[in-house]
């Protein structure tokens, strides 16, 4: 087992994973810490997340006869965080979450992690396993603390002291009885960065996050009306938020990656807000496909973008781009759009009586 640990190791590198650990299967303290967070609400509308009974933090019970899970990191940075924190905020471009820009990652980690299980039975023959990338109940991020591929930071996402926490995870359960990889420990220590940072106040805690208030939760999970007390903090951020990484002093130590199939499609790491308004579901299918993008719907993808329009500059551009959909036959989108009006009315209003 020690021998084809290391072979696991190499054969994970040369596919393309940054980093490859083994962990067993004993999660009681995520399990702990998962059930304080739901009985708080934190969760929000992610009903999933309390679905499955104990499978979520009991491996052996979602496939039976696991005894280890064997962790993966991919790097996916597609370029310089300077860049992405540039556009933070910006008064005509939107703002996407860097994950988000390229290729799906879980066809790409799903697919290098099969390899990786067919390497192995090559070695050894038939053995039991399955493949999860961020698709089943599974508890990734302790699974890839208790690997020693990182920690989970105050923000909730896990950080590798050499590469930061611009990663990927996924995860090969499996019946083989790996030698385990020691469990990495916190190294936040009193710094509390990602805490300040947030511009909906969602990190309520060292390492307790309300999914209610996440910019992320709020405009890609979330299939309702956001909160007005949340739009205009939303700024230009129209699918997901990278504010707690881009501010974490461990990602002074993250590189872009070499990863082709996650560098920016279709420019959409710098694109105007005006743009993106006026695709229509057939463009945004076109321009979406094989994209993580696709999972928040057109229509809530629309509704993302009329709040960044309304935090946007006034311009003669914006207001053509908002009053074009005022109508739309979705009230969902209606609704935003009346709210990114009346606050570019606002704006205006205050401007003209300062003249």
């Amino acid at each position: 087992m020690l021998a084809l640990k290391a072979n696991i190791v190499d054969w994970g590198e040369a596919l393309g994973f940054q980093q490859v650990g083994v962990s067993d299967v004993d999660l009681r303290e995520a399990e702990q810490r998962l059930g304080e967070w739901l009985q708080t609400g934190f969760h929000g509308s992610m009903s999933y997340m309390q679905r499955h009974g104990g499978k979520r933090s009991r491996p052996a019970e979602l496939v039976a006869g696991t005894v280890r899970v064997i962790s993966v990191r991919m790097d996916y940075l597609p370029q310089s965080q300077d860049l992405a924190a540039s556009l933070l905020d910006h008064d005509s471009l939107a703002y996407i979450s860097r994950y988000a820009l390229g290729r799906d990652y879980h066809k790409i980690v799903r697919g290098r992690l099969r390899a990786l299980a067919r390497q192995i039975e090559q070695r050894i023959g038939k053995f039991g396993y399955r493949v999860f990338v961020d698709s089943a109940p599974v508890l990734e991020k302790p699974l890839a603390e208790k690997a020693g591929l990182g920690w989970v930071g105050k923000h909730t996402n896990v950080i590798n002291r050499n590469a930061g926490s611009w990663f990927f995870l996924g995860e090969l359960y499996t019946d083989l009885p790996l030698p385990v990889d020691e469990k990495e420990t916190s190294h936040c220590g009193s710094c509390r960065a990602c805490i300040d940072v947030c511009p909906t106040d969602a990190i309520v805690a060292p390492y307790k996050l309300d999914a209610r208030r996440c910019i992320s939760y709020l405009t890609i999970e979330s299939r309702d009306s956001i909160p007005v007390e949340f739009r205009s903090a939303i700024g230009n951020r129209i699918y997901g938020c990278d504010d707690c990484q881009l501010y974490c002093p461990w990602n002074k130590f993250a590189k872009p990656t070499a990863e082709g199939d996650f560098a920016p499609r279709h420019n959409l790491d710098a694109v105007e807000l005006t743009e993106l308004f006026s695709w229509c579901e057939d463009t945004w299918l076109e321009k979406t496909q094989g994209s993580a993008i696709r999972r928040v719907g057109y229509e809530c993808w629309l509704r993302n973008i009329a709040v960044g329009l309304g935090n946007a500059k006034t311009s003669a551009a914006v207001i053509a781009a908002l009053n074009k959909r005022r109508n739309s036959d979705s009230r969902l989108v209606a609704e935003h759009v009346e709210w990114a009006l009346a606050k570019h009315e606002q704006q205006q209003a205050v401007t003209n009586g300062e003249q």
